[in-house]
Parts: structure tokens; sequence; C-alpha cells
């Protein structure tokens, strides 16, 4: 069977970038490190979390909300790992 491959736009590719692999970040340093529209960036990480490549530590936000955003921890889904750096060398 042959695994679906991954497309992101660049804003996207960006904020998944900025996300630690091993460890996390919060929602501020993706902020300082992406230098997206914080609305936008939340938008980004909502459709992220809602497809299941990114997420909250702890893990039980399906939605953040833009007041927990910047404290709110951020992690790549483990099971998304592979792909998600094989669509990223790509772009």
């Amino acid at each position: 069977m042959q695994m679906r491959v991954l497309k992101f736009s660049g804003r996207e590719a960006s904020v998944i970038r900025a996300i630690d692999f091993a460890t996390g970040t919060s929602g501020a340093e993706i902020l300082l490190k992406t230098r997206i529209d914080a609305q936008e960036a939340l938008d980004i990480l909502n459709s992220l979390l809602d497809v299941g490549y990114v997420e909250t530590n702890p893990a039980q936000q399906t939605h953040v909300e833009r007041k927990a955003f910047y404290h709110m921890m951020f992690e790549v889904n483990p099971a998304f790992v592979h792909e998600l750096k094989k669509a990223l060398v790509r772009r």
C-alpha cells in the first residue's frame, strides 16, 4: 500500500518547521520563529490539529483559543513524523 503524499502551503510548512520534533514548541516561540501574524498562525495550527499532524501537550485540545495559544505547547504527532519530514524536504 502506497502512502499518501503530504503537501503544505509555505506558511503551513513554516509552522511545522518551527515545531521542535523532539520536545515541542510553545505558541509564542512559533510566532518568533515564523514571523507570521498570530491569528494566521493560530488558524494554521488549528487546521493541523484538526487533521492530526500536530498535537497539544498535554494532549487535550482539539481547538486552541487565542488566549491560551501563546503558552500552549505544540508537538508533531509521532505517527506522522517521517511523512512530515519527507514533505518538508521536498519543498
